[in-house]
């Protein structure tokens, strides 16, 4: 350009400012556009000269190879606007790049676009992750091309034939379009224009902050000019005019903040669901591509950090990617890549028990600990659906202080109403919790998103700092460099709140500096949306109740038989390998069934697998513990050996095989947490009785319950025996089955809606009445069968045994419905405004009223083995062995038993079913009654194995002297092979002190965290009656025992 033109430029630029602030917005938006005048704008000039890649070539593969196997291959030729496919499969593309000598001293790109995701490797190593909707559409080869460094190059593209969100058949949660194709649309050499790029986002921060502060703001007005006047400035074809632009843009963001702005800390994050709309196999990769584009961002922006949780995502990277993963060790070291979280996955927030959420911590902070030097001091769960009131402690005893989420912001009637604050369990435990008031965690860096970061904060005045999570996420992706450049220029710019590049360390320790004004929020953080999610792929959720139960029981079988001596192992690593299997199930789209058909096959199949290697552990821990009491397999059995895994005595009814290879009954007697011998079976205190009545209604009684039948298998009458006090209400019927149309707004699998209440439809149509199946004496029984829906059948056979204080619901569906929500209710003549739903380690209650807002959210709750509803001295129990969906309004307990939603799995819960549920009236309270331990023996059935007729006295590992105190679980301790972990939990809500009593050798006792850290200050004496330990409302304590050789 001419020094005269130049001189014209500026001279304009120097007149008056623009008149209209539409027009002058507008000519900039115009200016900046990817879609308006690319012919003469500034974007259009971001790339300059391309060149077609030398040769492409392709093969295709159903499998995900490794790259030692993929590049060994036979390619074939392949061109821009080849279709690739179906879903799921990978094309590897081999691509030979020559870059033009004439491009010497330029930055070249090598761009890929193509609708799936893609990673290329150079030289036999992941160097960039490519993926067209995380805005990753150009891998760099030179930044400034010289004459030694290589002109010709080949590069491999790694394709999945699946977008970043999966491949939804019309839209995001829908099934995957199983023959969706993927369009490679680009992939050439180009010149990169660095400066365009860097006057682009100058442009782009000034348009928005003029956009954004309002009319009412003088720097809005500002930015405005000084945008306008760099158009005026610039000739986007002469270079030479960019710098006197970009210096305006330099003024307006050097001018400095006052000491009073609000602070944002930010950091790199990219939330990867480690299944989803997508296998987990897939998830190894989407890690791979986004760990490996933000190693490469480091590499340039020395300034940058990166959050990362889940361990399993970590060890997923070790095993198939071990050079990044070194790399990102490094990053580690340096405090830049830095691990949060401290769980296996980032789990469901409320269905794993408690002692599944124990082992996410000691699984993911031993990984943490052992991989990187240190464990993590937050607690990261960004897109759980919902947070159960027990997590402060489980955090606080797992080395964790400070939460972070932002879920609560789906809230779908009440708004949360703190970003910061703490948050205090049922035990009193309390932790400082922060929402990323952006309600996001997945900003761009945008003027807009640090701006309602500071608006949005609803702790203003209390505190001054906040977190803003940067990059693409859910589907993985991470950072870019363009969000980065963004928060570079709004450092420390007035008007807009003061951004620096931060850790979680320096935010809370910020929060912490200015935390006396802080409010507490106590209780549950419950989400007022996805309540469908207890309910949701019925069979994910049985298997995890079971394979919970399955480690827990063959835990306590192995300790028990390395602690009687002998030669036993301890299976230590399978033990680990199975925990992990379950641990990662429990993953929150996984356990939810919020996840694809492709998901939901590969937990059943882990789950098939816990419970086949499950078994043979038992068999063996049985086989050491007990093998001189075993029959023989060519022997008949003269005996049965049974086996109580929990720490209270039982009497219950078995059924074992008879002289006769048939089941028969018996009645049968198991010390707490240990085993005895049953010859001669117990007689009943009163046998069952069952009388079919004149009118098809069946009433049975035990000596503990009395209960009616109607035809429909419906409880007429519920009464505790000798007793006058009803159960059921007059006119009412319990046990009765509800079917309600289940049309939520969007989330299909995640959403029940309060509406689908108003369109209830009682199951009355029966396909076969009631009829006895057992008349009485260990046992009695009755079964029917109903018509569901359109198509779906439900046979039921209710159960009464001997001395048992509850009935059995042993119930089948074989379910066919679409968007269809079953449950079954129980109304109880009871009177109370709150139910008791058990949590982990604990319960809580919940308003049986909708007297507000908060109170009416709750229509759907969720629950682990049991709820209740009681009024003084009286009140009536709902137990399940699988189930999590309940409710309780007024005086009606339901329990949640099957949906049928079509996204993003088309066959969710079509199948059999097979599940149980028990009801128990009560006299007291529930604590007094024993509803805990009921539930526990209704999940956690006795194991009877045949044994010979050697004479064997009744032998009781571990026992707890108060009824208040569970004994939740036993084990070996990780690090010392020569100690045992026991972990205790008070249950009813009271300060207590008690006895832990046991018959191993233990030379030693002292308290430890959930990580297996002793505390030296908390030795127990062992006396006499065993160790005392004291507990406060709801407290878990661990105790360490080390045993004698």
């Amino acid at each position: 350009m001419r020094p005269a033109r130049r001189r014209a430029r500026r001279e304009a630029a120097a007149m008056s400012a623009p008149q209209h602030r539409r027009t002058a917005l507008e000519r900039v938006e115009k200016f900046l556009s990817e879609t308006y005048f690319t012919d003469c704008n500034l974007r259009g000039r971001l790339f300059g000269a391309s060149c077609p890649a030398a040769s492409v070539s392709c093969f295709q593969s159903r499998r995900r190879l490794p790259y030692a196997e993929a590049v060994g291959q036979q390619f074939r030729p392949a061109r821009v606007g080849d279709a690739f496919g179906p879903t799921w499969e990978t094309c590897w593309f081999k691509v030979e790049l020559s870059i033009p000598q004439a491009w010497a001293g330029q930055e070249v790109h090598f761009v890929w676009e193509s609708d799936g995701e893609g990673m290329v490797w150079r030289d036999a190593q992941p160097v960039q992750g490519l993926t067209r909707e995380g805005e990753k559409t150009s891998y760099i080869l030179t930044s400034s091309l010289k004459e030694t460094e290589p002109h010709s190059l080949t590069l491999y593209v790694e394709l999945a034939c699946n977008g970043l969100f999966g491949a939804g058949k019309g839209s995001m949660i829908a099934p995957p379009d199983p023959d969706k194709r993927f369009t490679l649309s680009k992939a050439e050499l180009a010149i990169f224009n660095r400066d365009v790029y860097e006057l682009l986002v100058d442009l782009e921060i000034l348009l928005d902050m003029a956009q954004l502060l309002g009319e009412e703001n003088q720097r809005s007005f500002q930015a405005l000019y000084a945008a306008n006047q760099m158009v005026n400035l610039c000739d986007v074809t002469d270079p030479s005019t960019f710098p006197a632009a970009r210096r305006l843009a330099a003024a307006i963001f050097s001018q400095k903040n006052g000491e009073s702005q609000h602070t944002i800390h930010a950091m790199g994050h990219c939330h990867i669901d480690t299944a989803w709309l997508w296998p987990y196999e897939e998830t190894i990769r989407k890690c791979a591509r986004s760990w490996v584009t933000v190693v490469r961002l480091m590499e340039c922006n020395p300034e940058l950090t990166f959050v990362c949780s889940q361990a399993q995502q970590f060890e997923w990277v070790r095993c198939w990617y071990p050079g990044l993963y070194t790399q990102i060790q490094d990053y580690v070291a340096k405090g830049r890549f830095v691990p949060v979280g401290g769980t296996w996955v980032e789990m469901d927030g409320n269905l794993p028990s408690g002692e599944s959420m124990v082992r996410q911590f000691l699984q993911g902070q031993r990984f943490f600990q052992q991989q990187f030097g240190r464990i993590c001091s937050e607690f990261w769960l960004p897109d759980t659906f919902g947070y159960s009131a027990q997590l402060p402690q489980l955090m606080r005893g797992s080395g964790i202080r400070r939460f972070l989420t932002q879920k609560l912001c789906w809230n779908l009637v009440n708004t949360f109403p703190h970003h910061t604050f703490f948050w205090e369990g049922i035990d009193g435990s309390r932790v400082l919790a922060h929402f990323p008031p952006g309600d996001s965690y997945g900003m761009h860096g945008r003027v807009e998103e640090m701006l309602k970061t500071v608006k949005n904060n609803k702790d203003k005045g209390r505190v001054n700092h906040s977190a803003f999570l940067f990059g693409f996420g859910d589907g993985g992706g991470g950072p870019t460099q363009k969000m980065l450049d963004r928060m570079k220029r709004m450092s420390d710019t007035d008007g807009l709140p003061r951004v620096q590049i931060s850790t979680p360390d320096r935010l809370f320790s910020a929060l912490e500096r200015e935390s006396s004004q802080l409010c507490t929020w106590v209780g549950e953080l419950f989400l007022e949306l996805h309540n469908g999610t207890y309910t949701t792929q019925a069979q994910i959720k049985k298997g995890n109740r079971e394979c919970e139960r399955i480690l827990h029981d063959v835990e306590v079988l192995s300790t028990l038989a390395l602690a009687r001596g002998g030669k036993f192992q301890y299976p230590a690593s399978e033990l680990q390998r199975l925990w992990r299997l379950l641990l990662l199930n429990q993953f929150h789209d996984v356990l939810p069934g919020s996840c694809i058909q492709l998901v939901v096959e590969d937990a059943l199949r882990y789950y098939t697998e816990i419970r086949r290697a499950g078994a043979l552990l038992q068999e063996e821990a049985v086989q050491s513990l007990c093998g001189e009491l075993l029959q023989p397999k060519s022997e008949s059995a003269e005996s049965t050996l049974v086996l109580n895994t929990l720490p209270w005595d039982r009497t219950e009814v078995i059924s074992r095989p008879g002289p006769t290879g048939a089941e028969t009954l018996a009645l049968v007697t198991a010390p707490s947490m240990g085993y005895s011998v049953a010859r001669e079976p117990l007689l009943p205190p009163q046998p069952v009785s069952v009388m079919k009545q004149e009118d098809g209604s069946v009433a049975m009684e035990n000596g503990v319950i009395a209960v009616c039948l109607d035809t429909m298998g419906r409880l007429t009458s519920l009464r505790l025996a000798h007793s006058e006090r009803e159960s059921v209400p007059d006119g009412c019927c319990a046990n009765q089955f509800a079917l309600f149309d289940d049309i939520p707004l969007y989330w299909d699998a995640w959403d029940v809606m309060d509406y689908h209440l108003e369109t209830r439809k009682p199951v009355t149509t029966l396909l076969k009445p009631l009829e006895v199946t057992l008349a009485g004496g260990l046992r009695g029984s009755a079964s029917f069968s109903l018509r569901i829906g359109e198509r779906s059948t439900l046979t039921q056979e209710i159960i009464l045994d001997a001395a048992c204080p509850y009935i059995r619901f042993l119930t089948q569906v074989e379910w066919k419905e679409a968007h269809k929500f079953l449950k079954v209710e129980f109304p109880v003549q009871v009177r109370s405004t709150n139910a008791t739903y058990e949590i982990q380690f604990g319960h809580l209650q919940r308003p049986t009223h909708w007297n507000t807002s908060w109170d009416w959210a709750r229509f759907e709750v969720w629950a682990h083995k049991w709820l209740d509803l009681s009024e003084h001295g009286f009140g009536v129990a709902l137990l399940n062995d699988s189930k999590y969906g309940a409710s309780a309004h007024r005086n009606i307990l339901s329990l949640s038993l099957l949906r049928a939603p079509k996204s993003p799995d088309a066959m969710a819960d079509i199948a059999h079913h097979q599940f149980t549920y028990a009801v128990m009236p009560h006299r007291g309270s529930f604590q007094d009654a024993g509803v805990i331990q009921c539930a526990y023996n209704l999940n956690f059935p006795l194991h009877t194995v045949p044994a010979s007729s050697a004479q064997c006295p009744a032998w009781s590992a571990f026992s707890v002297s108060s009824p208040a105190v569970v004994l939740e679980a036993v084990k070996q301790a990780e690090d010392r092979p020569e100690a045992v972990v026991v972990r205790l939990y008070e249950a009813h809500g009271s300060t207590v002190r008690t006895w832990l009593q046991t018959s191993l050798p233990v030379k030693e006792a002292m308290l430890c965290d959930f990580l297996e850290r002793p505390d030296a200050r908390s030795c127990l004496p062992l006396e006499q009656q065993g160790m005392r330990l004291s507990f406060t409302p709801f407290q878990v304590l661990s105790v360490l025992l080390v045993l004698r050789q």
